[in-house]
């Protein structure tokens, strides 16, 4: 298993917001979490991409195996398309970024600035880091924020290319990315609070 999670709970700022959550994703997987703002989507992923420890349960990730992609898409404006790239790749040890350019077709923006590029091309140019990192497992945040139709479509293309090559995907998403994946509704693990911590006065 690429990722499994077992009765995981999760918190965000010390308080719980996931509880006994389980799932796991093998190669050619893609489960799509679902629910909505601020039931818990986030804090679960970054738990996932080992960005914030778990409350309790247990979580089995195969070490060097995620590429994560948040809200943020990463970049640096001030370097050009291919030169964001370039650093992301020698980050993750890889070299050759004209594959993953072409992927999210941004080939002929290679030398525009990263800063003077549309909302719709620095998300497909931060998605873009997926490729160059060549890690199997994706945890993603909402990846299709600013894309259009044909940009959603695009990445369909390439999710649907990464798990038919082995790999696996864990999205948050409210829309259809148009990838065959399993659903699993987060709001059927927001914690039951116990009758222990009622504030009101017992007479």
């Amino acid at each position: 298993m690429l990722i499994e999670a077992e009765k995981l709970s999760v918190a965000r700022g010390g308080l719980p917001v996931l509880s006994g959550v389980s799932f796991a994703l093998d190669a050619g997987d893609a489960l799509i979490l679902t629910g909505p703002n601020g039931s818990g989507k986030t804090t679960l992923l970054r738990t996932i991409a080992d960005l914030q420890p778990a409350l309790a349960g247990r979580l089995a990730v195969e070490p060097d195996s995620v590429a994560y992609a948040g809200h943020s898409d990463g970049i640096k404006p001030t370097l050009t398309v291919a030169e964001n790239l370039e650093f992301w790749a020698g980050i993750f040890g890889h070299s050759g970024i004209d594959q993953a350019l072409d992927a999210f077709g941004i080939g002929d923006l290679r030398r525009r600035p990263a800063g003077n590029l549309s909302a719709g091309q620095r998300r497909r140019l931060g998605l873009a880091r997926l490729l160059v990192a060549g890690r199997p497992a994706w945890v993603l945040d909402e990846p299709t924020v600013s894309l259009d139709t044909d940009g959603v479509a695009l990445f369909g293309r390439v999710v649907a290319n990464h798990l038919a090559c082995g790999g696996a995907a864990l999205m948050a998403s409210h829309i259809d990315l148009g990838v065959d994946a399993e659903k699993l509704d987060v709001t059927g693990f927001k914690p039951r609070r116990s009758a222990d911590a009622f504030d009101g006065v017992v007479a």
